[in-house]
């Protein structure tokens, strides 16, 4: 096992090589969008959420190739506006959201779409006045999503997808979230191998310990460094997809 000084050492040239381009290859899968105007506040949240809670074991890049495809073609765009996807037959909204795979399980994803649009729907009425409601603090939004309305919102109320999901509303759906130091880093494949490469946690630990617990050795590690646990996940997450190109020595 590293040093904590050694580990944050590597994680600060990680960050610097990810902020000059150093990785390598480094489009995010959540780049595959329309380019929202300003005006397009709530389409650009539920863009940005309603396909986040089907991104479980699967190619992120295809799923968000696929969310573009669907926002494109004027026939599908309908199952971005919440109140439609909370209010459709299910078969309709199967067969929209199934062809341009979007969805891959006919039954699960698609029950997983409608049970959280018709809770923000039925709540807040919008994703904007949920936000609104939370009083745009990450804290508060984790309460309500993985505690007060937890069955309502389907994998992601799970710590890796809610965490990764706060994330990404800040960088892409242009929302400033108080507290978003407190978003945990996202334990998925490529950040848990990042973990053991660095010293963070042992290869015995990647099989046993819990995701949870792996974020919290991140924010123990990061502790008083001003790295935020998920300003590392780019960087991380790049330089595994990369297949460690990168050298840090």
């Amino acid at each position: 096992m590293e040093s904590k000084e050694e580990i944050i050492s590597k994680c600060r040239i990680l960050l610097d090589a990810y902020q000059s381009g150093k990785l390598g290859y480094m489009k995010m899968p959540e780049d595959s969008n329309p380019n929202f105007s300003e005006d397009e506040n709530e389409v650009r949240l539920v863009y940005f959420t309603l396909p986040m809670s089907l991104n479980y074991q699967r190619d992120s890049y295809k799923l968000w190739e696929s969310v573009l495809k669907t926002f494109n073609d004027s026939e599908t765009r309908i199952v971005f506006d919440i109140k439609s996807s909370a209010n459709l037959d299910e078969e309709q909204l199967r067969k929209l959201l199934l062809k341009h795979k979007i969805a891959l399980q006919p039954n699960k994803h698609i029950a997983t779409w409608q049970k959280i649009s018709k809770t923000i729907s039925e709540n807040w009425g919008s994703i904007s006045k949920l936000l609104e409601f939370a009083d745009y603090d990450f804290l508060k939004l984790k309460d309500i999503v993985q505690k007060q309305f937890k069955k309502g919102f389907p994998y992601l109320s799970g710590p890796k997808i809610f965490n990764y999901w706060s994330f990404i509303i800040q960088e892409y759906g242009k929302v400033k979230l108080k507290n978003s130091e407190f978003i945990e880093i996202a334990p998925d494949t490529h950040i848990t191998k990042c973990s053991v490469i660095l010293g963070a946690i042992t290869k015995e630990e990647s099989e046993s310990l819990t995701k949870e617990k792996i974020s919290e050795i991140w924010r123990e590690i990061l502790h008083g460094t001003g790295i935020n646990p998920i300003d590392m996940h780019p960087p991380l997450w790049f330089w595994s997809r990369n297949n460690f190109q990168f050298k840090l020595d």
